[in-house]
């Protein structure tokens, strides 16, 4: 099976502050199944380090007040035509993300209060009929 991976839970240096999050349990799952890593906010163009955003209703904005949502955008479609292409049914997203988080995102106050929500890409995916879970849910895939 082809899973979609959040491209900084491999350990890719990927993330807003220029670190990766590697998931140890990944090598039991790669045993099985086929994992695609993908970075929306680098597939729309936003480059690494970069300043911490979170989602605000339907706007992804900076700490320091920028408007990047049609980056998450062009990135969450980016992952889309990949999940697409690969016939992926499954993807598993770093939780919290403006972009990737399933359930919970930061509430857009920068100060780590968490909500109910879903980032660009997690809410894209799901509307196009894909599974999507946090990297603590890794388990129900073992």
């Amino acid at each position: 099976m082809n899973i979609l991976i959040s491209a900084c839970l491999l350990g890719v240096n990927c993330r807003y502050d220029g670190t990766g999050k590697f998931i140890g349990q990944l090598h039991i799952l790669k045993e099985k199944h086929h994992l695609i890593p993908v970075c929306p906010e680098i597939f729309g163009g936003l480059e690494t380090p970069r300043q911490p955003a979170e989602k605000i209703m339907d706007k992804v904005i900076t700490k320091t007040g920028e408007d990047v949502t049609n980056y998450y955008k062009k990135g969450a479609n980016e992952v889309l035509k990949l999940a697409k292409f690969y016939n992926s049914k499954f993807a598993i997203l770093k939780e919290r993300s403006p972009s990737c988080g399933h359930r919970e995102i930061y509430d857009g106050t920068f100060s780590g209060t968490v909500i109910d929500g879903n980032g660009v890409t997690a809410e894209l995916l799901i509307e196009n009929g894909i599974t999507v879970i946090g990297e603590s849910q890794i388990e129900t895939l073992l």
